[in-house]
C-alpha cells in the first residue's frame, strides 16, 4: 500500500486515537500531518517500515510531546507530557474511531461544521478538498473549522460515545451528515458536474465504518444499502458529455451488480424485526428501482406503498413529492399531478421540474414549459440545467 492510499484509509483512524490521548483536535492533527510528512522523507529511501500504521502513531505521538514541550507554558502541560511518554498503544482502536464521529456530528455544531469537521478528521481530506467540493471559498470553510474545533473545546463537549438514552437521538445526526455527504456527491448542489464520485466514496467508507463499529444497529446497515443501491447507477447517469440520462433510459447492463446483491441483502436485515427507520425504508424503494430488469417492469405501486409507510415515519415535503410521482406511474399522471399541487416547496427546483415531467407526458406542453421555466429560475446545477433547457425545447418545438 503506498503512502496516499494509507493516508485516506487509515488517517482517521489514527486521528481518533490521538484525539483521546492528547484531547486537543489541532495538536493530534498537527503531530499527524508532520508524522506523514516524516514518512514521506524517509520511507522512499528506507523503505516502509514492518508495520506503517504503528510507526505512524509512535511517530505523531513523539511529534506530539515535541509540540507540547516547545510552548510556553510546558511545566503545565507535564501531565500531558507524561501521559503521552507513557503510551505505548500503536494501534488504532476502533472505539476511538467512534467517538470521534459522534464529536464531530454534536448537535451543539451547526450542520455545515459538522460535515466539514467529519471530512476534514475522519476522511482526511484537505480543507481546499472540502471548500472546492462545496462550492465555498477556502477561508470561509477553514473559519467554520476552526469555529467548530474552538466549539468544542470552549463547550467540553465530551469526546465519546453517548449513552443508550442519547445515541438514538446523537445516531440520527450521525446517519444524516454521512447522507448529506452522500447526495452531495451523487446529484452536486452547484457547479458543471452532476456527479462527484469522491464523495459518494467517502461517505459509503463512512457508512461501512459505523455498520462494523455498532453492529447491533440497523439504521446504519439501511443507510449503507440506501448509498450503496443508488451508487450502483453512478456510472450511468450521465452520458459521455456530462449530460444527465434518466432512469428510465438508463443502461441496466452497466449497474454495478454487486453493490446492488449488497444493499438487497442489507435491505433485508434491515427490515426483519423491529419496525423499520427511514434509511431502511428508502434503502427498500432504491432495491425495487434496481432488481426490476426494466423501467416498465418497475413495482410503481409497491414503491408508492413504501413512501406512504416513509411518510408515517418521517413526514416530510420532498418524501410527499416522491410519493406523488410513484403514483402518478402507479396510477394515473393526473392523479399524480393533482396531489403535486397540493405541496408547498418553494425554492426547491425538483418540484416544478417534477410537474413539468408529468404534464409533458400528458401532452399538456404549454403547461409544462411554464414549470420547466420555473424550475430552470431555481435549479443551481449546471447539468440539470442544460437537462431542464433540453427538456423545455422540446416541449416548445413547433410541431411538424
Amino acid at each position: 500500500m503506498n503512502l496516499g492510499d494509507l493516508y485516506r484509509q487509515e488517517y482517521g483512524r489514527i486521528l481518533a486515537s490521538l484525539i483521546r490521548v492528547v484531547r486537543d483536535f489541532d495538536l493530534a492533527e498537527d503531530s499527524l500531518q508532520e508524522a506523514f510528512a516524516a514518512a514521506l522523507a524517509q520511507w522512499p529511501a528506507q523503505g516502509p517500515p514492518q508495520n506503517p500504521v504503528a510507526w505512524l502513531i509512535t511517530t505523531a505521538r513523539h511529534k506530539a510531546i515535541d509540540q507540547l514541550r516547545r510552548r510556553e507554558l510546558a511545566e503545565r502541560k507535564r501531565d500531558d507530557i507524561a501521559a503521552l511518554v507513557a503510551q505505548r498503544e500503536d494501534t488504532p482502536v476502533p472505539l476511538d474511531m467512534l467517538r470521534l464521529i459522534f464529536t464531530c456530528c454534536h448537535p451543539a455544531l451547526a450542520p455545515e461544521a459538522q460535515v466539514a469537521l467529519t471530512l476534514r478528521t475522519i476522511c482526511g481530506l484537505s480543507t481546499e478538498e472540502i471548500a472546492r467540493a462545496f462550492i465555498v471559498p477556502t477561508p470561509t470553510l477553514a473559519q467554520r473549522l476552526v469555529r467548530a474545533k474552538a466549539k468544542i473545546k470552549g463547550a467540553r463537549i465530551p469526546y465519546e460515545v453517548p449513552g443508550d438514552d442519547e445515541l438514538a437521538e446523537r445516531l440520527d445526526a450521525v446517519l444524516a451528515v454521512i447522507y448529506l455527504v452522500f447526495n452531495e456527491g451523487y446529484a452536486a448542489s452547484f457547479g458543471a458536474k452532476l456527479v462527484r464520485a469522491d464523495l459518494c466514496a467517502e461517505a459509503i467508507r463512512l457508512g461501512r465504518l459505523l455498520v462494523e463499529l455498532l453492529p447491533a444497529e440497523p439504521e446504519p446497515k439501511g443507510l449503507l444499502a440506501l448509498m450503496l443501491l443508488h451508487d450502483a447507477r453512478r456510472a450511468t447517469r450521465t452520458d459521455d458529455d456530462g449530460a444527465i440520462v434518466l432512469l428510465e433510459d438508463q443502461d441496466r447492463s452497466r449497474w454495478d451488480r454487486p453493490k446492488i446483491t449488497e444493499g438487497a441483502a442489507l435491505v433485508e436485515q434491515t427490515l426483519r424485526g423491529r419496525p423499520p427507520g427511514q434509511y431502511a425504508v428508502q434503502a427498500a424503494v432504491a432495491a425495487l428501482h434496481a432488481q426490476a430488469p426494466s423501467a416498465s417492469a418497475t413495482d410503481w405501486r409497491q414503491i408508492a406503498a413504501l413512501y406512504g409507510v416513509l411518510m408515517s415515519i418521517h413526514p416530510s415535503p420532498v418524501v410527499e413529492l416522491n410519493r406523488a410521482v410513484a403514483i402518478a406511474m402507479a396510477d394515473g399522471l393526473e392523479h399524480g399531478l393533482a396531489l403535486l399541487d397540493t405541496i408547498h416547496l418553494p425554492g426547491y427546483h425538483l418540484l416544478p421540474a417534477a410537474r413539468a415531467d408529468l404534464l409533458r407526458r400528458l401532452g399538456r406542453h404549454t403547461e409544462a414549459a411554464d414549470a420547466y421555466r420555473q424550475a430552470l429560475a431555481l435549479v443551481t446545477n449546471e447539468a440539470e440545467r442544460r437537462f431542464l433547457e433540453r427538456r423545455l425545447a422540446e416541449v416548445t418545438r413547433p410541431a411538424p
